[in-house]
């Protein structure tokens, strides 16, 4: 696995391209921000009339475009839409109106590798993708530092592709911590399967299941809260310092000897077998078929059980309790007012 760094890129490339980023979530506002920052002198912001986040980009002195004219200005759109609306962006806002030989890039390989967009033969297509949250990629570089990045090309239109890839993402602060090369397929596949697993589905449904264990047991739901939640981002941050041997090392020989005994009785082979299965999932396309067909009927049954979700007892316990920790608010990661 090749590793590049500030001193393997040239930032000048993309400080002398014309760059467009579609939309103004949380990559996009990292990214426009951070190149602007860089010295590209050249960066548009992509949005609809009617976006929410207009105002946002503009009062962070942005240009805004909307797509299809910022399509036809940029030397290289990059797509951070949601996934599910990059083909429609695609099909009625970039597909016609991109200049010849500019480049298309993305922070995800999704909409690529499962072939819901199929670039035009005169375009490079590369993903420059943060490994972090756009409020990471943006307050890391404020302070210095960077998010590595994994960088992969797709179509090398130009044969300079991979370049121009590298110097973008050196321009949002990659190269200073690390552009590891990879595949849109590996970057997919892996990023899906993290996500379900680990990160998002296997993490929730576990400290949900723990928290009702708890609370069904009769034990007072503030407890279950502390306990099957709170405490993960002490035994997350050990981890993310030093690795599971880092965290072992650092929790007390109770919690060691429960964590070798007990463990492996929750996450089995039973477990991991399911883990496969959803691995499967993703590599045929199943997983991105079914999100697409959700999409296509207004998104009615993932509303449902996000509503759902949120009126679950562990978050109105859970608001209760941080509303005790006003340090937690004071560095909080997600500013909804800016990103």
């Amino acid at each position: 696995m090749r590793v590049y760094y500030d001193r393997d890129a040239d930032v000048n490339l993309i400080k002398g391209k014309k760059v467009a980023i579609v939309g103004y979530g949380s990559q996009g506002h990292a990214h426009a921000n951070n190149l602007n920052d860089s010295g590209v002198k050249e960066v548009v912001v992509a949005l609809r009339k009617d976006s929410a986040t207009r105002k946002k980009a503009e009062d962070a002195g942005l240009k805004v475009m909307d797509a299809t004219e910022a399509a036809k200005w940029a030397d290289v759109v990059m797509v951070l839409t949601p996934d599910e609306l990059q083909r429609h962006l695609w099909e009625d806002d970039l597909r016609d109106n991109m200049k010849e030989g500019a480049s298309l890039a993305f922070a995800h390989g999704l909409n690529i590798h499962f072939r819901l967009i199929e670039p035009r033969p005169d375009l490079d297509v590369f993903m420059v993708a943060p490994k972090g949250p756009g409020h990471t990629v943006r307050s890391e570089y404020n302070r210095g530092g960077g998010v590595p990045c994994l960088i992969a090309v797709h179509q090398d239109a130009s044969g300079n592709a991979h370049d121009i890839g590298l110097s973008y993402a050196a321009g949002i602060g990659g190269g200073r911590a690390g552009i590891i090369g990879t595949t849109f397929k590996e970057e997919c596949e892996t990023d899906l399967f993290g996500e379900q697993v680990v990160l998002c589905g296997g993490l929730t449904s576990l400290i949900t299941a723990a928290y009702e264990t708890l609370t069904e047991a009769g034990y007072a739901p503030e407890m279950a809260y502390f306990e099957c939640l709170h405490e993960v981002k002490l035994i997350v941050d050990l981890m993310y310092e030093g690795g599971i041997a880092n965290m072992r090392y650092s929790v007390s020989n109770t919690a060691e000897y429960g964590d070798y005994t007990r463990g492996p009785r929750i996450i089995n082979d039973q477990t991991k077998a399911e883990m496969k299965k959803v691995l499967d999932e993703i590599q045929s396309g199943q997983f991105t078929r079914e999100w697409m067909l959700e999409n296509e009927v207004g998104q009615t049954s993932f509303k449902t059980v996000r509503a759902r979700a949120a009126e679950h007892p562990i978050e109105e316990v859970g608001a209760k309790l941080r509303a005790m920790m006003p340090w937690i608010a004071e560095n909080k990661l997600v500013d909804k007012e800016k990103n």
